[in-house]
């Protein structure tokens, strides 16, 4: 979908370029951008930012009311919601494939949780735990989606990639399962964060916090971020989204607890569910 709307806004921006008879070069000189960017954002090969737009249009001469509907189309491009009832009509599993291929693609990826254990660091009973609560969902389709989740946690262990975990203590507490699953998820945390590309922070309770912990989001590189709320999965690419995210997340990560006071956190809340 992303790809398509870039198409159509790279050719609604080359046709106004065409009919200005100015040619690639004088308005990439005069966006303070690259020609080659130009031809790319032209062909749909590369999405363009708000800002690109912005200066293109402004390269052009349009007029204010014709930027006004382009910036309005950059806008709606840079950032895509789709439902969650949407995504439980494609089926969970199918949704589970396309966040590993986005994964796939990743080098660095920063991912702040106030609501479960990451999908990355689940057990496979905890995560049966989390599809069981999707309503209205056949056996097939929870085996399938808990399949596709524990197959997404191999990149893990790929050392050419890198992970950081932010996770809010309730989330250690937040009772979804039997307790001892809720021990045994603990565990693999202790036992995940000694992998040596894998940084586990939690956020605890008697420290003062920076922000809310609104909603929970993933960091994609410097590309993309991920936006879960209760009713839809919200994507954007938009670079001024994406510096927003970048500082809150390194807002929390210096609140956060690492390494053995990490480990001692959570091994005392894990003896808790056994007692």
């Amino acid at each position: 979908m992303i790809e398509n709307k870039s198409w159509g806004l790279g050719q609604a921006l080359r046709a106004l370029r065409t009919a200005s008879g100015l040619t690639g070069g004088t308005v990439a000189r005069r966006a303070s951008m690259s020609p080659g960017k130009l031809s790319k954002i032209e062909n749909g090969k590369t999405l363009p930012t708000v800002q690109d737009v912005d200066l293109i249009l402004t390269a052009l001469e349009v007029s204010e009311e014709a930027k006004a509907e382009f910036l309005a189309q950059a806008r709606s491009a840079a950032t895509e919601a789709t439902a969650w009832r949407v995504l439980r009509r494609m089926g969970p599993w199918k949704h589970q494939q396309a966040i590993k291929g986005i994964e796939a693609q990743t080098i660095t990826l920063r991912l702040f949780q106030g609501q479960l254990i990451p999908g990355l660091l689940q057990t496979p009973e905890y995560v049966t735990a989390v599809f069981s609560l999707i309503p209205g969902q056949s056996a097939e389709s929870k085996a399938k989606a808990v399949t596709a989740r524990i197959e997404r946690q191999s990149t893990l262990y790929d050392p050419d990639r890198e992970f950081c975990f932010l996770i809010c203590e309730h989330v250690l507490r937040w009772i979804i399962c039997d307790r001892l699953v809720m021990a045994m998820q603990l565990d693999r945390l202790v036992s995940l964060s000694r992998l040596p590309n894998v940084r586990i922070g939690i956020l605890p309770l008697n420290r003062r916090m920076p922000e809310f912990p609104m909603t929970c989001f993933s960091l994609y590189d410097d590309r993309m971020v991920i936006v879960e709320t209760f009713h839809s999965e919200i994507t954007t690419r938009d670079p001024k989204d994406m510096e927003t995210y970048v500082s809150i997340f390194e807002q929390f990560a210096s609140a956060a607890i690492y390494e053995d006071d990490m480990r001692t956190l959570i091994e005392g809340i894990r003896d808790e569910f056994l007692q």
